[in-house]
């Protein structure tokens, strides 16, 4: 499907990304270099708006709390914030695929032959295409987000819940 590009100065988007601190496992070198891409892709280009409001760009503090995802969304200039509290049941079960798929991938990346990688690979964009899509439409109506979006949220929430 194809998305026209976003605008870089929309006010449908999030300027910055603040991670609980609590929340994130410390350790795996590959989960903190996951997080840090997927901050910067976001930030680099996302379509993010709260539904029915024209007031951003936003901040979104992101945390996992009680086994619930916590997006905490404010606008760049002030204060009032909004918070949007998803369950991660919908999402586990593709997450936990995902983890096991990226724990394959980074062993086939020191030594399995091209195809090997390559088809792992695929099975992995399979799953982040699936939890991108459940994400969508576990905020439904509360925020709108592209497609490229929500494939960077969902690899920065697996890369949060994901301790390693």
């Amino acid at each position: 499907m194809f998305e026209p590009p976003v605008d870089p100065h929309s006010k449908s988007r999030l300027v910055a990304i603040n991670l609980d601190e609590s929340s994130i496992g410390r350790g795996n070198a590959n989960i903190e270099q996951e997080r840090e891409v997927a901050i910067f892709d976001i930030l680099e280009s996302n379509k993010f708006e709260l539904e029915g409001r024209d007031d951003g760009p936003y901040v979104l503090n992101l945390a996992i709390v009680e086994d619930r995802l916590v997006f905490a969304v404010r606008q760049d200039a002030g204060d009032e914030e909004f918070t949007v509290v998803l369950s991660l049941t919908p999402l586990r079960r593709i997450m936990k695929d995902y983890f096991i798929v990226c724990e394959s991938y980074y062993q086939a990346i020191r030594a399995a032959p091209p195809s090997r990688i390559q088809a792992i690979d695929m099975g992995r964009r399979g799953l982040h295409n699936e939890g991108s899509q459940v994400l969508t439409e576990r905020l439904k109506g509360k925020i709108n987000v592209d497609g490229d979006t929500a494939r960077r949220l969902f690899t920065l929430i697996c890369a949060l819940h994901w301790k390693g």
